[in-house]
């Protein structure tokens, strides 16, 4: 059986690399050339006095495939610590009271998303994004989001979810940061509507560039649940800020009118709750997202 001698050199097997030691032979049943195209786990072995078989060099691949991993898991970008007084929030989504909506309706509000570095960056009017400004009030709410939840494409055939094609097909990204400035792009000429076009519009965006959660199915509505349920006050004044213009709001009504206008209140409340899952999930090409 020829035998090919390597001085040091990587052998290619299953799409995966190893380091050949000097003084080291590779017998193959193969033509008796380098070409490691040629060099299978069916025609190859690799030994010294005696021969190394493939079974022998098969925890070395594994190895390798768990260096692999870990090394892509590393990849990220260490993150800052969270800091409100500083108003940084690294890769957060965030939410402030919005003026007079959530004075009435006191679950709407204004939100946005944070870069690795921190920086909020929310959809705030017609042809407006704000960055590092979080121009409606400072952050009320936040949720720290896990980039290792996220779909990063690394090459064509890297996608990490299940939607692929319709991943790329919508608009992938490689980092936290490119799904952000990719989202801006795409709502930087567009028009602010409280009712079909707004703040939670480009947060759904965002998260659909993300595939966070192995979903891209994100909404208003779901974007706004997620950030009532899971996200945390940023401290005590943030919840008075918050809630104490409706406690108000509500007391004077009471007070001027009577009780039939807690249930005017209450309705109006309804009906914007029902106009936006009736739009988010019956008029899709209405919303934007």
């Amino acid at each position: 059986m020829p035998y090919v001698f390597f001085p040091s050199s990587k052998v290619h097997l299953c799409n995966r690399s190893f380091t050949v030691p000097n003084n080291i032979h590779c017998t193959c049943s193969g033509p008796a050339f380098i070409n490691h195209s040629q060099i299978t786990p069916e025609n190859a072995t690799v030994g010294h006095t005696g021969a190394l078989s493939l079974m022998d060099l098969e925890p070395a691949y594994k190895m390798e495939s768990i260096r692999a991993v870990q090394d892509i898991q590393h990849e990220f970008w260490p993150l800052d610590e969270i800091d409100p007084e500083n108003a940084k929030f690294p890769c957060c989504l965030v939410w402030t009271p919005l003026p007079v909506v959530s004075w009435l309706a006191p679950f709407i509000g204004h939100v946005g998303i944070c870069t690795e570095d921190g920086s909020a960056v929310a959809f705030s009017g017609s042809n407006f994004i704000n960055v590092d400004d979080f121009v409606l009030g400072s952050v009320a709410k936040y949720l720290q989001l896990d980039r290792k939840q996220c779909c990063f494409l690394r090459n064509l055939a890297g996608h990490t979810c299940k939607h692929g094609y319709k991943h790329s097909e919508f608009g992938s990204a490689t980092t936290w940061d490119d799904a952000i400035q990719s989202s801006v792009r795409h709502f930087e000429h567009k028009s602010y509507n409280l009712f079909t076009c707004n703040s939670y519009s480009f947060l759904a965006n965002c998260l659909n560039r993300l595939c966070f959660g192995g979903s891209m199915d994100w909404n208003m509505i779901n974007v706004g649940v997620l950030l009532l349920f899971k996200g945390h006050w940023v401290d005590n004044i943030s919840i008075l800020r918050s809630f104490s213009p409706f406690i108000l709001v509500v007391c004077f009504g009471i007070f001027m009118v009577g009780w039939p206008f807690l249930v005017a209140l209450l309705s109006f409340s309804l009906l914007l709750l029902a106009w936006f899952v009736f739009g988010t999930y019956c008029l899709k090409n209405l919303f934007d997202s």
